[in-house]
C-alpha cells in the first residue's frame, strides 16, 4: 500500500489506518480478544501498517491486544494511542504516556494524541500550554515521535499549535459526518497537518448492512448516534441506494466506495475499524479503488443528502 507523511514528521502511514475502540470491548458487544488479534494481524498482512489505539479503550486493553498482535513486526508499523482528557496535567501525561508504552510493549510511540480537549465530560480544565509542554518533553526525551490532537475544533488546534508542532488532528469525518470541512480542515491543508478521519464509515452506516427500522443491542454505543436516528437514517438510507450503482461500477463494496471517497479528500486518511480478519482485510482493497473528479463530485453530491440536514455540533452522539 502506498504510503503518505504524517504532517512534518518523517513518519509514513498508510492512507487506511486500522481503528482499534472496539477491542477495548467497553461500549462494544459480542468482541472476542482472539478474533481481534487475528483481525489486526490480517489488517497488518493486506498492507495497513499504522494503528490507532487509546489508553481509555477498555482502560488499556486495546492496547494490550495491538501489543499481542504486533509486537513481532514492531518495527514495521506506526503505533497512534491517545492520553485520555482526565490525564492532562503535566505529571499525568508523562505517567500515561508510560503505562501506554508498557500496554504496548514498546520504548517509543509513534504519534502520541490529546484524545479530547480539556474539559470535555465535565473534566478539570488544564491549560493548553501544560499539557502541550509534557508533550513536547516527551518527544525530546525520544518516547514519542509526533503529536496528535484529537475532536479539536480549528480554534483549539490553532491554539496548541502555538506551543509545539501538531502533526495531526483526528476528527468524526465521513461521506455523512463532514463538519471537519467546514472547520478546521482549511487549516490542516495550509499546515500541513494530517486529518485521521474517525468513524470514516459513520460507525457501519456506509456498509449498507443496516435496513429500516434496525435496533442496536443494549450496550451498543451506536444506539446513540445521530446518523441512526429518525430522519436522519432514512436519508442515509436514500443516499446509500444511489451510492449502490456506482460502487458496482467500480466493482466494489459501498464501504470501500466510502473509504476510497475519504482518502482521496485533502490530507486524509480513514481509520478504519472491524470485527473479523475478513474485514480486516476487506479495509485495504479500498486504497485500490481509483476514483475520477467525475466520481468524487457524483459521490460528494449524494452524501450532501444526509448533511445538509445535520447541525453544527461536532459530536456524533447524543450522549446524555
Amino acid at each position: 500500500m502506498e504510503k503518505r507523511r504524517l504532517g512534518n514528521s518523517d513518519i509514513e502511514i498508510t492512507p487506511i489506518i486500522m481503528g482499534t475502540w472496539q477491542a477495548g470491548k467497553r461500549w462494544w458487544v459480542g468482541i472476542e480478544d482472539a478474533e481481534t488479534v487475528k483481525a489486526i494481524r490480517a489488517a497488518y498482512d493486506a498492507g495497513i501498517t499504522t494503528v490507532d489505539t487509546a489508553e481509555v479503550y477498555g482502560d488499556g486493553h486495546s492496547e494490550q491486544i495491538v501489543a499481542q498482535a504486533l509486537h513481532d513486526v514492531r518495527d514495521n508499523v506506526v503505533y497512534a494511542t491517545k492520553v485520555f482528557v482526565n490525564h492532562l496535567k503535566y505529571d499525568q501525561v508523562i505517567e500515561a504516556c508510560d503505562r501506554s508504552l508498557q500496554n504496548l510493549k514498546t520504548d517509543y510511540i509513534d504519534l502520541y494524541q490529546i484524545h479530547w480537549p480539556s474539559g470535555s465530560f465535565k473534566s478539570e480544565k488544564v491549560a493548553i500550554e501544560e499539557t502541550m509542554k509534557a508533550l513536547n518533553d516527551l518527544k525530546q526525551q525520544g518516547k514519542i515521535r509526533a503529536i496528535g490532537v484529537s475532536n479539536f475544533s480549528r480554534a483549539q488546534l490553532e491554539a496548541a499549535a502555538q506551543y509545539g508542532r501538531i502533526d495531526s488532528l483526528q476528527p468524526p469525518y465521513s461521506l455523512f459526518w463532514r463538519y471537519v470541512e467546514k472547520d478546521a480542515m482549511p487549516y490542516c491543508i495550509e499546515n500541513n497537518i494530517s486529518i485521521w478521519a474517525y468513524s470514516p464509515l459513520a460507525q457501519g452506516l456506509l456498509t449498507g448492512k443496516f435496513g429500516p427500522g434496525h435496533q442496536f443491542e443494549q450496550g451498543d454505543n451506536r444506539a446513540d448516534n445521530k446518523l441512526f436516528k429518525g430522519e436522519n437514517y432514512e436519508r442515509a438510507l436514500l443516499a446509500l441506494e444511489k451510492l449502490r450503482p456506482i460502487a458496482q461500477r467500480h466493482q466494489t463494496t459501498l464501504a470501500n466506495l466510502a473509504l476510497a471517497w475519504l482518502i482521496a479528500q485533502p490530507q486524509t486518511c480513514a481509520i478504519a475499524g472491524f470485527r473479523h480478519a475478513e474485514q480486516a482485510a476487506d479495509n485495504a482493497i479500498a486504497a485500490q479503488v481509483h476514483l475520477s473528479a467525475d466520481d468524487l463530485a457524483e459521490i460528494d453530491a449524494i452524501g450532501r443528502i444526509v448533511t445538509d440536514h445535520l447541525d453544527d455540533n461536532p459530536v456524533m452522539w447524543e450522549w446524555s
